[in-house]
């Protein structure tokens, strides 16, 4: 759908999530287009002019954000980081946490002296928050100066809406509640050595605390010889590095109804190409079958870090959570992997204080991370999101209890996350170099196979090369070594 400001009535384009409904959503065909291209009346349209934009969220926002800039320089802009000399800035944004959403209305406040000192500068707010109801209604209701809404599923439109935004000097809306279909060829700006590459868009596993099933839809998988040619090219260009990405990439596949090929299989295709690295995230495990652990249990250039969401150890708040696995089928699983991939590094993502979460409860997850012994995890306290089942759930954990649960998960995740650096004390471990330390730029960065980070001294042109570097020292959250200098890695 595309509106303008000066319509009345949203109602009819806009509506709320629904899980109902969304969970009645079909197979309807998704049509895979290969003719991508930008009109060439558009292709000049940003000459001269500069283009800023700012990213909230996972690794999914940050490869939409590489097809923005990919479209804005194919039409002439210029990126800048000085928000004074843009000509056109937008905001991708992030609904899974509502301090992300928070710093997209702060963000707006500040922007608006921006744009009544420069009427000509061009604001848009794109991604995953533009998909929701309520945060369109409080744009046009409080910020009316943003010039474009788009959501997800339109940013191949993205040309023609800056077009409509200039020439039409009305606020341009176009937010698709139906998903969209899948556009190949799509432009992207990829900068450094590592590579972001999307096998599959939306999810169906519809756990009660997430939006993402309502603002990036059902799941639906690129073709295998699209993201293959995908990889190739990436090889062919010297990537050393490719993470794969879904919102369930090990769904991959389920959605095919003329061959039989699911993630197990696209990764054994993607470990034969001449990429270094191959890493994927983030994997649900009800998806994890035998066929993808055998797969990865070959190494070579499949690495032996998995990102394994658990959100919580107790098997009542799983089943509140609608995660349709229990803690002794997650353990059994982790036990499979660890027997196949013997020195394998796991990390997580765990939720405290969901609803109705009870001190007893609280205490099996610090139980299973004592059990897992993860190397880190990503910890959140629970926040609703409007719309979804568990925001209808009595919130009654109080806030301060969800700080305190916190703060102890993070206390006992920060003594596995010390052991498991311990470990590579003495050893020489491949460090991809990503380039200076954020601290010290007499330091360089990097990290190894298993993504732990990497401190060490060294050269500038060593960026974007493999190092060998004997582990000298460790801390909780990275590890510290020198440069062998004699050993060249040769990737």
């Amino acid at each position: 759908m595309t509106t303008k400001k000066s319509d009345k009535d949203y109602s009819i384009y806009f509506q709320p999530p629904s899980l109902t409904d969304a969970k009645k959503r079909g197979r309807e065909d998704i049509q895979v287009h290969y003719d991508f291209a930008i009109p060439e009346e558009l292709q000049q349209l940003g000459k001269d002019k500069y283009y800023l934009i700012q990213t909230y969220g996972c690794q999914m926002n940050e490869h939409d954000t590489e097809t923005i800039m990919g479209l804005l320089e194919q039409m002439g802009y210029q990126p800048t980081e000085d928000r004074r000399q843009a000509d056109i800035i937008l905001l991708n944004t992030c609904a899974v946490r509502e301090n992300a959403e928070d710093k997209v209305f702060g963000e707006l406040g500040h922007l608006k002296h921006l744009k009544i000192e420069k009427p000509s500068l061009l604001l848009g707010v794109c991604g995953c928050m533009s998909q929701e109801e309520a945060v369109v209604n409080r744009i046009l209701q409080k910020h009316p100066f943003v010039d474009m809404i788009f959501g997800t599923h339109n940013i191949h439109r993205l040309p023609h809406l800056i077009k409509e935004a200039i020439f039409s000097k009305e606020m341009v809306i176009e937010v698709w509640s139906k998903e969209g279909d899948i556009i190949e060829n799509l432009p992207k700006k990829r900068e450094g050595v590592k590579a972001w590459v999307n096998i599959m868009y939306g999810c169906d596993k519809f756990c009660t605390y997430c939006i993402v099933p309502y603002t990036r839809g059902k799941e639906r998988s690129r073709r295998p010889e699209d993201v293959i040619a995908e990889v190739r090219e990436l090889a062919r260009q010297g990537f050393k590095e490719i993470m794969l990405l879904g919102q369930n990439v090990n769904a991959y596949g389920k959605d095919f109804e003329d061959i039989n090929y699911r993630f197990g299989d696209l990764m054994d295709d993607i470990s034969k190409i001449d990429i270094p690295r191959i890493r994927f995230t983030t994997s649900h495990p009800r998806d994890f079958d035998d066929h993808l652990i055998e797969v990865l249990a070959k190494k070579g250039n499949l690495v032996e870090q998995i990102h394994l969401p658990v959100q919580s150890g107790s098997n009542e708040i799983l089943k509140k959570m609608t995660r349709k696995y229990t803690r002794e089928q997650y353990l059994e699983l982790v036990g499979k992997i660890r027997r196949a991939i013997p020195d394998v590094v796991l990390t997580t993502d765990i939720i405290v204080g969901f609803p109705g979460e009870t001190d007893e409860q609280f205490e099996d997850t610090i139980k299973l991370v004592r059990e897992v012994e993860f190397d880190s995890a990503f910890t959140f306290i629970y926040s609703p999101r409007e719309g979804t089942p568990a925001a209808a759930m009595e919130d009654n954990v109080p806030a301060e209890v969800k700080k305190q649960r916190l703060y102890r998960l993070n206390e006992v995740l920060n003594e596995y996350s010390k052991r498991g650096n311990d470990r590579l004390l003495g050893q020489t471990v491949e460090v991809l170099v990503d380039g200076e330390s954020k601290n010290n730029p007499n330091v360089l960065a990097g990290r190894t196979r298993t993504n732990k980070l990497v401190h060490f001294e060294g050269p500038k042109d060593l960026i974007g090369k493999f190092v060998n570097v004997h582990i000298t020292g460790t801390q909780t959250f990275y590890i510290k070594g020198d440069w062998v200098r004699e050993q060249a890695v040769a990737q």
